[in-house]
């Protein structure tokens, strides 16, 4: 009897139906295992992957496979997304076992007592390409279980005492703020991609983390080879076929090197951070491009992914009507037929590489490789005539496209994620003025405070169909933290820097190891695993230990409290020899390390006076917004409203009745500012 049928997780869901007797994780499951003394079948993966939905239709819908499954062991699937620590274990103890490569499906067999003793990702339907087939896997596995147990519990026990030292913090090590950051851009230097940007060869995932980082190492250092390298990045992911250059958005990354070839799921991390990242290259440089992407991919995530109660959704799928990126490419007929213009259709194909022969698989993934100056030459017209046939034509391809079989969409609401997104739409508002971003950004905030909080003030990990579940990990915790501030410093109101200091006291409460000062993924009440996991390194997304870190120093400066800096500082020097030793894999962390160790001696502090309504306090936010402050606190003080618990705010005051913004570091603060003019000034003598 399959057991998924009455789970939440869209991708469990995905699999009610086969013949596998599928559970979900947890005691009932574990407990059938131990009774008839069979191993696990641990099978991980998420909604959007490609490959997941490969391997249920070859293995898992397949009866005489499934037979096999549901003989010899007790199977169990797993959503990667609901339960990250349990892809954490099991994906180191997957790399750990087949010389450092993972990925999903993730296919992991455990003993009853939860260690892993045989681990894979995809396995085929048969014997192919040098790769046993799943059906022979299974033999394997289970002929091992039968006949060489001591060899398999030897195996386990190996397992087990690797992750528990992976999971073990390394000597606290000091850390000197220039020398470990220029030692991380050594790192990208060597692995640096300089004809299509990026680290390293394909697969190339979008490197979030790494450019942010680099954009700060540049301002830091005045070094001209951090920008270029961070440049040369964002404007090749931006033009190539990761970006979906007809709705905006990002794909979860690209198959080549040069950013054409994407494996086209949406997630909404990606989004959330790239977006995040577009919008402080655009506030370094000033390139029209870097806000357009940003704008764009805000905008889809309000047209895509928000759901009715005020959350996001988690991903989009690569597929539809059973084939990969089929809803995202184009021929030049399907262009004319859109846009019913022979002419106009000319010049979106010519703009969008889109042809005959294709890019891919005899089709055309839209990319714009060529500069507008190349393509209107080509074409006889002049720029602005080839940018109104962009911006006319753009507009009725996705329209549409509108009109196709939309790839399918992983509904659930999970809390990190979703902070992500709204501390990237804060952020959007504060730097470019849209205030329905702020509005979005604060309803999923109170659609995750009031939906996702457990009774005891908790929080929960996944929500989904009106039912919230799963405890809330480390970077539930962290992310919400510091999206509650990216909120209040763009002026939503104070009552998210009270948030974020509840959710930062229970963080540390409940994670925080007391004898490092580094931080566990799981709370202390959360189910006895093998091992209790740490999340120090960058992946997908920024370490669930750094963003900790840099919640509480950004509230340490909020609420003048030097023991929540002392606790950042603590979470990451931590890991000191691991970052010495690894700097760019630890990229997060040096962000915080950059915060709490700024050249000035700490972040620029703003203080705004003045009602929300009051247009020179609104003059006065833009000229702010209008210079890029990566080490930077603000506040807010509406004279007509009671004072947040905020020092920065103590005896700051209207001056002659007018709307005021004070430049402070530490304790000194100069001369308040009434006029918008006067802000660039005193924000560069500051700096």
């Amino acid at each position: 009897m399959n057991r998924l049928a009455s789970e939440t997780s869209p991708y469990l869901l995905q699999h009610a139906r086969n013949p596998v007797e599928w559970y979900p994780w947890g005691e009932e499951a574990l407990a059938r295992a131990r009774a008839e003394d069979k191993p696990i079948l641990l099978s991980i993966g998420y909604s959007a992957c490609h490959w997941c939905h490969v391997m249920e239709r070859e293995s898992f819908e397949d009866d005489a496979i499934a037979a096999q499954m549901n003989r010899d062991f007790v199977c169990i699937k797993v959503d990667r997304e609901e339960r990250p620590d349990l892809d954490e274990i099991y994906m180191r103890a997957t790399a750990a076992m087949n010389r450092g490569q993972g990925g999903w499906p993730m296919t992991v067999f455990l003993l009853p007592d939860q260690r892993p003793f045989f681990a894979g990702t995809y396995f085929p339907p048969r014997d192919a390409w040098g790769r046993p087939g799943f059906p022979t896997v299974l033999r394997h596995v289970a002929g091992l279980w039968r006949e060489r147990r001591d060899a398999v519990l030897e195996q386990a026990a190996r397992v087990r005492d690797l992750l528990e030292e992976e999971a073990r913090a390394s000597a606290p090590m000091p850390l000197a703020a220039d020398e470990v950051l220029r030692a991380a851009l050594a790192d990208y230097r060597a692995t640096f991609d300089p004809a299509f940007g990026g680290f390293g060869g394909a697969p190339k995932f979008p490197p979030s983390t790494a450019l942010t980082l680099l954009l700060r190492i540049a301002r830091r250092f005045s070094d001209e080879s951090a920008l270029a390298m961070a440049r040369r990045t964002l404007d090749a992911m931006a033009r190539g076929g990761l970006y979906d250059q007809i709705g905006g958005g990002f794909h979860r990354y690209s198959t080549d090197e040069r950013w054409l070839v994407p494996h086209f799921e949406k997630m909404l991390y990606d989004n959330a951070l790239l977006a995040r990242t577009y919008l402080e290259a655009w506030q370094a440089v000033g390139d029209p491009l870097y806000r357009r992407v940003a704008t764009e991919v805000l905008d889809q995530a309000l047209r895509e992914m928000a759901e009715p109660g005020g959350g996001f959704a988690s991903s989009t799928d690569a597929d539809s009507e059973g084939e990969e990126g089929k809803f995202f490419v184009w021929r030049p007929s399907k262009v004319r037929d859109a846009l019913e213009d022979e002419e106009l259709a000319r010049r979106l194909c010519a703009w969008f590489d889109v042809t005959e022969e294709g890019n891919w698989e005899g089709a055309s993934i839209p990319n714009t490789p060529r500069s507008e100056e190349a393509v209107a030459r080509d074409l006889g017209i002049s720029v602005g005539e080839l940018r109104a046939a962009i911006a006319d034509g753009r507009a009725k391809l996705r329209a549409a496209r509108e009109r196709r079989v939309h790839p399918a969409r992983d509904d659930k609401v999970l809390t990190a994620w979703n902070a992500m997104m709204i501390g990237a739409l804060a952020e959007g508002a504060r730097v470019l003025g849209e205030r329905r971003w702020l509005a979005a950004a604060v309803r999923a905030a109170d659609f995750l405070l009031t939906e996702l909080r457990r009774p005891d003030g908790g929080l929960h990990r996944t929500w989904r169909a009106g039912q919230a579940h799963l405890d809330a990990v480390l970077e539930d915790y962290a992310w919400l933290a510091d999206a509650c501030l990216d909120l209040y410093e763009a002026g939503a109101g104070a009552r998210f820097l009270a948030e974020a200091e509840t959710l930062a006291t229970r963080m540390v409460a409940d994670f925080a190891d007391e004898k490092t000062g580094s931080f566990f993924t799981t709370a202390r009440g959360h189910e006895r695993l093998i091992v209790r996991p740490r999340d120090a390194m960058d992946g997908a997304t920024a370490a669930g230990n750094a963003i900790a870190a840099e919640a509480l120093a950004r509230l340490s400066y909020h609420l003048d409290r030097p023991s929540l800096r002392e606790a950042a500082v603590r979470a990451v020097t931590a890991w000191g020899e691991w970052i010495a030793r690894a700097p760019r894999a630890f990229a997060r962390s040096l962000q915080v390390i950059d915060l709490v160790d700024a050249p000035a001696g700490g972040p620029v502090e703003l203080a705004l006076v003045g009602a929300p309504v009051d247009e020179r306090r609104a003059a006065l936010e833009r000229a702010v917004a209008a210079t890029w402050l990566p080490q930077r606190i603000i506040g807010y003080l509406d004279p007509r409203a009671p004072a947040p618990a905020s020092p920065l705010l103590a005896g700051k005051t209207l001056v002659d009745g007018k709307a005021a913004l004070y430049v402070c570091r530490g304790s000194t603060c100069g001369p308040p500012i009434t006029d918008p003019d006067d802000v660039r000034a005193a924000l560069a003598a500051r700096d």
